[in-house]
């Protein structure tokens, strides 16, 4: 009965070994020499190395929620894309996933077009 899933243990295995040696070499054989580059703020808007209880920009989070929402789109559109020669067969399909695309970006379009009415992509 255990020999069935030892094929299993060995493909555990080896998908540990696959994330973790590389990571182990890298930290054992990588250089550590951390400057003042290194330790800078990062896309985060902030300095890395200060007090947890300080006031930031919240304008960076509103942008990074908003990235999210709109790189979501591709998420439903890859499905629609896939099956776009099969929805193209027929003439009755075709007018439905059309006007059902139309629709999706039409939603993202005044989303984006409200995001960007209310400020919330400027930088100053």
């Amino acid at each position: 009965m255990l020999e069935n899933y030892f094929p299993v243990l060995v493909f555990v295995i080896v998908g540990l070994a696959f994330g973790c040696v590389p990571l182990l070499l890298g930290r054992l054989l990588g250089p550590h020499r951390p400057d003042r580059e290194k330790t800078s703020a990062y896309e985060c808007g902030f300095e890395a190395f200060e007090e947890a209880r300080m006031q930031f920009d919240i304008r960076y989070y509103l942008i990074a929620i908003i990235f999210i929402l709109f790189d979501l789109e591709i998420a439903f559109l890859f499905p629609w894309a896939a099956i776009f020669k099969e929805i193209t067969e027929s003439p009755a399909v075709r007018t439905f996933g059309f006007v059902e695309m139309f629709v999706f970006i039409g939603i993202l379009v005044v989303g984006y077009a409200y995001a960007w009415a209310k400020g919330a992509l400027d930088w100053e």
